[in-house]
């Protein structure tokens, strides 16, 4: 059984500030599926960091608010399964905005990332 603070998202794995998440944009290998897009690079370290961003049409900030908190809930049933050691964008689009929805399409993008489980072909050396 997971203990509570095993279930937390915590700090060290936020993606935090304007220049960190830019560089992620500069330098990124990009995966997209209907609605959503992963924004993926290297980052040395021995966990995951991600950050939820939205379109610019996205909505209001309820909306937005709202979708951010379904996507860490969903990031977080992934993380455990995933491979460490890389900085994440997820950059969803406006649209259907529900639990399983967001939980299929980060299966998608994770898996086309070469995320989940053991590393596949995607992340040669660059």
């Amino acid at each position: 059984m997971e203990t509570v603070s095993s279930l937390r998202f915590p700090r060290k794995e936020r993606l935090k500030g304007r220049d960190e998440i830019r560089e992620v944009f500069a330098q990124r290998r990009g995966f997209s599926c209907s609605g959503a897009r992963l924004l993926a690079i290297r980052n040395g370290l021995p966990h995951n960091r991600i950050a939820f961003t939205f379109s610019r049409k996205f909505g209001s900030a309820v909306q937005r608010n709202r979708s951010r908190r379904v996507s860490r809930e969903v990031y977080r049933q992934f993380r455990n399964g995933l491979l460490k050691g890389y900085d994440l964008v997820l950059l969803a689009y406006p649209g259907q905005d529900v639990f399983s929805v967001r939980m299929n399409q980060m299966r998608e993008l994770f898996a086309r990332a070469g995320l989940l489980g053991s590393p596949c072909g995607n992340w040669e050396s660059s």
